[in-house]
C-alpha cells in the first residue's frame, strides 16, 4: 500500500486541487490518503473516503512542520503503509506519479527518492492541465531524468515539496526533526540526516508534480524570525549555514549583520534596519545548504 501523506494550514482551494488530482490519477497499486493539519478546521478527502485525518496544533507557535510530517508517517505506517509519499498541499500530482516513485521504491528501497516539481505562473489555467509541461518552470539546478531513470544528487538538494521512502528508510533517517519550527531549514536537516544515515538521494524520473502559485515575498521577510531560529538550530547540528541565498538578501534590506570571522547572521536591532520591501511575487525556493 502507498500512502500519500500531506501537511496542510489554510490553502483550502490548493488542497481540495490536490485531492481533485489525485482522484483523476490514481496509482496502480491500493492507496490510502493521510492528511495532517496543523490547527486547521475538519478537513474533507474526496479521493478516499478511508483517509486518515489527523491534527497537530500549533498551541500559538509557529507552524510544526516537522512534527505534522512525522506524524502522517507513523499514522501511514501504523495503517500497513509500504511506500510513504509526501506532497506538499501546494503539490499536483502528474500522471504516473505515485507509480513512478512505487517503481523506483522497488528498485532502491534503500534509498530517499524526490522529483521534479515545476512551478506554475499566475493565472494559469487548472482545467487544463495539458498546458502545465509548457508554462511550468523547473529548477535548473536539479535534475530532471527522464521516466525510468535513478539519478543521484547531492543531499544539499532534498526537498519536501515531493518525496518517497519505504518505512524502513524512514526509520533509518529518523524523521524530521521537531526542533525545527515555522518556515526554512527542516527538509535541508532531513536531507543531512539522510546522507549522515548513509541513505543515497535519488531524483526519479517520471515521479513529477506541479505546484500551485502562491504569491510569496523574496526574500520571505514574513518568516525572517523563523528562518534565523532554524538556522541557528542548523549550523549547531551540522556545522554549515543553510538558507544562506535568503540570509544574505536580508542582509542587503538591513534586517540582519552577517559577521565574516564566525559566519553567523543576527537580527539587526529594529532601530538601526533599513526600510524596505521586497517584491512579492512566485519564485523557486531557495533555502538549501
Amino acid at each position: 500500500m502507498i500512502a500519500v501523506i500531506t501537511a496542510v494550514a489554510g490553502r483550502r482551494l490548493h488542497l481540495a486541487r490536490q485531492e481533485e488530482w489525485l482522484a483523476r490519477y490514481p496509482s496502480g497499486r491500493r492507496t490510502r490518503r493521510v492528511v495532517v493539519a496543523m490547527d486547521d478546521a475538519p478537513i474533507a478527502t474526496p479521493s478516499d473516503p478511508r483517509a486518515t485525518v489527523l491534527r497537530v496544533p500549533a498551541d500559538g507557535r509557529a507552524l510544526p512542520l516537522a512534527e505534522a510530517r512525522n506524524a502522517g508517517a507513523e499514522a501511514a505506517i501504523a495503517a500497513g503503509a509500504e511506500l510513504l509519499v509526501f506532497l506538499d498541499v501546494d503539490c499536483l500530482p502528474r500522471p504516473g506519479l505515485l507509480d513512478a516513485y512505487d517503481a523506483a521504491a522497488r528498485r532502491r528501497p534503500d534509498a530517499l527518492l524526490t522529483g521534479s516539481v515545476a512551478y506554475l505562473p499566475e493565472g494559469v489555467d487548472y482545467t487544463r492541465p495539458e498546458t502545465f509541461e509548457a508554462v511550468g518552470t523547473v529548477h535548473g539546478f536539479r535534475p530532471r531524468p527522464e521516466p525510468g531513470i535513478l539519478e543521484p544528487a547531492a543531499h544539499e538538494l532534498f526537498w519536501s515539496l515531493s518525496f518517497a521512502c519505504t518505512p524502513e528508510t524512514w526509520r533509518r533517517i529518523g524523521g524530521f526533526d521537531e526542533g525545527y519550527l515555522g518556515y526554512g531549514g527542516e527538509d535541508t536537516d532531513f536531507g543531512f540526516a539522510a546522507r549522515a544515515a548513509g541513505v543515497d538521494l535519488l531524483f526519479a524520473g517520471g515521479a513529477e508534480a506541479d505546484h500551485q502559485h502562491h504569491p510569496v515575498s523574496d526574500p520571505p521577510v514574513e518568516h525572517l524570525d523563523d528562518i534565523l531560529r532554524n538556522t541557528g538550530r542548523f549550523t549547531a547540528k551540522w556545522g554549515a549555514v543553510p538558507m544562506r541565498g535568503w540570509l544574505d538578501a536580508f542582509a542587503e534590506l538591513g534586517l540582519v549583520t552577517h559577521d565574516p570571522t564566525t559566519d553567523r547572521y543576527a537580527a539587526t536591532p529594529p532601530t538601526a534596519q533599513t526600510p524596505a520591501a521586497p517584491p512579492t511575487r512566485p519564485h523557486p525556493r531557495t533555502d538549501a545548504a
